[in-house]
């Protein structure tokens, strides 16, 4: 796997019912604690965490997953969200993981609420970065995911849709001044993902919603908030840490392309907030008198 620790080992899953999953395992320091980090659309998971993965196994085992009919993936079926977090547990269980701290971002962000509604045993912490409790609240928004079905529906008809990859839409995540080669393997890494693929995910991320739930969460959470994103807005970040009980919250300088232009600036922020999380898991519980 690209850019990741060293020590990384990759491991082919079988899923019952779903297929194989190619999984990437760093182990981290002995009895560490467990993250799932979890990318979001159009991108693979080196892409999303290459760049922090061996600042984090410092401290963690850390396991990743392309999503579905993303870069290494599973293949077919209807992108569903809950599948993507079934998926998560699935692989859990494989590895013989009984606890995770799930780590998402953008629409990995998504999927981590869900894995904790859905496998509420399975994880004992969030960390949500540049993501949002929905993202289609505005007339315009709900408009464009109102149309998302008919897009998805005509890129699966239209001509040489075989081979339009998820670059295509991809590439306007890349909000950044990055070096050309960087860009490059950016772009590289998308059009590992078909394009259709990529507008049935947003059309998923279009039609979420934890509005009704998420205050609900109760296991400690903290959430980065991208403080100049224009895909995921930084209100949107902030309605969701505001609708959590006594989230932690870290704000950084950057886009929605801040793991790629600044990797040890998201990094830190990334790593901050585990140890928040944790850190909550060890606090000690009041006692009343």
């Amino acid at each position: 796997m690209d850019r990741t620790a060293p020590m990384t080992e990759r491991r082919v899953l079988e899923l019952p019912g779903r297929g194989r999953v190619v999984v990437w395992d760093t182990p981290g320091p002995a009895a560490a604690p467990t993250l799932f980090l979890v990318h979001g659309v159009t991108l693979t998971a080196a892409l999303n965490w290459g760049g922090i993965v061996g600042r984090l196994s410092r401290q963690y085992r850390v396991v990743l997953v392309d999503q579905p009919g993303h870069g290494d993936g599973l293949r077919g079926g209807t992108f569903r969200l809950e599948d993507c977090a079934d998926d998560l547990a699935a692989i859990a269980g494989e590895l013989g993981i009984q606890q995770v701290v799930a780590v998402g971002y953008s629409m990995g962000g998504q999927i981590a609420q869900l894995l904790w509604r859905r496998h509420p045993g399975l994880v004992r912490g969030l960390v949500l970065c540049s993501t949002a409790r929905n993202v289609s609240g505005s007339p315009w928004e709900r408009s464009a995911s109102l149309m998302m079905p008919g897009l998805v529906t005509a890129a699966m008809w239209m001509p040489g849709a075989g081979a339009m990859r998820a670059d295509l839409v991809g590439s306007a995540l890349l909000e950044s001044e990055c070096s050309p080669a960087m860009r490059r393997w950016a772009l590289s890494e998308m059009r590992r993902t078909s394009l259709v693929t990529a507008l049935s995910a947003m059309q998923a991320v279009a039609e979420f919603s934890s509005h009704s739930w998420i205050g609900s969460v109760d296991v400690p959470a903290a959430v980065v908030v991208t403080r100049h994103d224009r895909i995921v807005p930084a209100r949107r970040q902030w309605k969701l840490a505001r609708a959590l009980p006594d989230a932690t919250v870290l704000e950084i300088d950057g886009s929605h392309d801040v793991f790629l232009h600044a990797p040890a600036r998201f990094g830190a922020a990334v790593e901050s907030a585990c140890a928040a999380v944790l850190q909550d898991l060890d606090a000690p519980a009041e006692v009343s008198a």
